[in-house]
Protein backbone atom coordinates (compact mmCIF):
# COMPACT_ATOMS: atom_id res chain seq x y z
CA UNK A 1 0.00 0.00 0.00
CA UNK A 2 2.80 2.36 0.77
CA UNK A 3 4.29 1.94 -2.34
CA UNK A 4 1.03 2.43 -4.33
CA UNK A 5 0.59 5.85 -2.44
CA UNK A 6 4.49 7.01 -3.01
CA UNK A 7 3.76 6.40 -6.42
CA UNK A 8 0.37 8.11 -7.18
CA UNK A 9 2.00 11.74 -4.92
CA UNK A 10 5.09 11.18 -7.55
CA UNK A 11 2.79 10.78 -10.39
CA UNK A 12 0.57 13.81 -9.09
CA UNK A 13 4.08 15.92 -8.11
CA UNK A 14 5.36 15.13 -12.04
CA UNK A 15 2.51 16.44 -13.17
CA UNK A 16 2.30 19.58 -11.35
CA UNK A 17 5.78 20.50 -12.07
CA UNK A 18 5.38 19.96 -16.06
CA UNK A 19 2.39 22.02 -15.82
CA UNK A 20 3.92 24.91 -14.17
CA UNK A 21 7.28 24.65 -16.59
CA UNK A 22 4.82 24.32 -19.66
CA UNK A 23 2.60 27.09 -18.43
CA UNK A 24 5.16 29.61 -17.66
CA UNK A 25 7.11 28.79 -21.29
CA UNK A 26 3.38 29.08 -22.92
CA UNK A 27 2.92 32.66 -20.96
CA UNK A 28 6.42 33.88 -22.49
CA UNK A 29 5.94 33.14 -25.70
CA UNK A 30 2.29 34.37 -26.09
CA UNK A 31 3.10 38.21 -26.82
CA UNK A 32 5.52 38.50 -29.91
CA UNK A 33 8.61 41.20 -29.39
CA UNK A 34 7.19 44.18 -30.19
CA UNK A 35 10.05 46.89 -28.67
CA UNK A 36 11.32 49.28 -30.49
CA UNK A 37 14.81 48.87 -32.15
CA UNK A 38 17.05 51.19 -33.53
CA UNK A 39 16.41 54.48 -31.69
CA UNK A 40 12.22 53.55 -31.93
CA UNK A 41 12.30 53.32 -35.91
CA UNK A 42 10.03 49.88 -36.23
CA UNK A 43 8.41 47.80 -34.10
CA UNK A 44 9.78 44.49 -34.20
CA UNK A 45 7.58 41.05 -34.83
CA UNK A 46 8.73 37.36 -35.29
CA UNK A 47 6.26 34.85 -35.86
CA UNK A 48 7.40 31.19 -35.37
CA UNK A 49 4.78 28.18 -36.01
CA UNK A 50 2.93 25.81 -33.48
CA UNK A 51 -0.06 23.64 -34.20
CA UNK A 52 0.85 24.36 -38.43
CA UNK A 53 -0.37 28.03 -37.37
CA UNK A 54 1.47 30.90 -36.85
CA UNK A 55 2.97 31.44 -33.48
CA UNK A 56 1.85 33.85 -31.94
CA UNK A 57 -1.51 34.10 -33.93
CA UNK A 58 -2.52 37.22 -32.33
CA UNK A 59 0.21 40.03 -32.36
CA UNK A 60 -0.43 43.52 -31.09
CA UNK A 61 1.09 46.58 -32.79
CA UNK A 62 0.90 50.65 -32.20
CA UNK A 63 -0.62 52.67 -34.90
CA UNK A 64 1.71 54.70 -36.91
CA UNK A 65 4.99 53.08 -35.55
CA UNK A 66 6.52 51.02 -38.62
CA UNK A 67 6.39 47.31 -38.01
CA UNK A 68 8.75 44.92 -39.28
CA UNK A 69 7.64 41.33 -39.31
CA UNK A 70 10.10 38.19 -39.43
CA UNK A 71 9.01 34.73 -39.53
CA UNK A 72 11.75 32.28 -37.85
CA UNK A 73 13.24 29.25 -39.24
CA UNK A 74 10.25 26.91 -37.85
CA UNK A 75 8.42 28.78 -40.43
CA UNK A 76 8.28 26.82 -43.70
CA UNK A 77 6.34 26.04 -46.86
CA UNK A 78 3.06 28.50 -47.86
CA UNK A 79 3.51 30.34 -44.64
CA UNK A 80 6.66 31.75 -45.44
CA UNK A 81 4.32 33.47 -48.10
CA UNK A 82 2.73 36.38 -45.56
CA UNK A 83 -0.21 38.41 -46.33
CA UNK A 84 -1.90 41.48 -44.76
CA UNK A 85 -4.89 42.44 -47.10
CA UNK A 86 -6.02 45.30 -45.02
CA UNK A 87 -3.13 46.99 -45.32
CA UNK A 88 -1.88 45.51 -49.31
CA UNK A 89 0.90 43.66 -48.17
CA UNK A 90 2.41 40.52 -49.10
CA UNK A 91 5.53 39.06 -49.18
CA UNK A 92 7.65 35.85 -49.35
CA UNK A 93 10.59 35.72 -46.63
CA UNK A 94 12.08 33.04 -47.81
CA UNK A 95 15.16 33.58 -44.88
CA UNK A 96 14.69 34.45 -41.23
CA UNK A 97 16.94 37.17 -41.78
CA UNK A 98 13.78 38.27 -44.50
CA UNK A 99 11.26 41.04 -43.51
CA UNK A 100 7.91 42.74 -44.24
CA UNK A 101 7.91 45.95 -43.44
CA UNK A 102 4.71 48.50 -43.28
CA UNK A 103 3.07 51.26 -41.00
CA UNK A 104 -0.36 50.85 -39.68
CA UNK A 105 -2.12 54.11 -40.32
CA UNK A 106 -5.31 53.14 -38.71
CA UNK A 107 -6.66 51.02 -35.44
CA UNK A 108 -8.56 48.03 -35.43
CA UNK A 109 -8.35 44.01 -35.82
CA UNK A 110 -7.20 42.68 -39.17
CA UNK A 111 -6.32 39.18 -40.37
CA UNK A 112 -3.17 37.82 -41.36
CA UNK A 113 -2.53 34.60 -43.67
CA UNK A 114 -0.33 33.21 -45.61
CA UNK A 115 -0.65 33.35 -49.78
CA UNK A 116 -3.17 29.90 -49.59
CA UNK A 117 -4.99 31.10 -46.18
CA UNK A 118 -3.95 27.66 -44.37
CA UNK A 119 -2.25 30.10 -41.60
CA UNK A 120 -4.25 32.88 -40.27
CA UNK A 121 -3.63 35.50 -37.50
CA UNK A 122 -5.20 38.24 -36.24
CA UNK A 123 -3.14 41.26 -35.79
CA UNK A 124 -4.74 44.37 -33.39
CA UNK A 125 -3.60 48.00 -34.35
CA UNK A 126 -4.02 50.58 -30.92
Amino acid sequence: MKTFTAFVIMAVLLILVGGFVFSKSANQNANPETNNQEGGDFQKIVLGVKNLNYYPNTITVQSGIPVRIYLDSSVSGCLRSFTIRDFGVAKYLKMPSDYLEFTPNKKGTFSFACSMGMGTGTLIVE
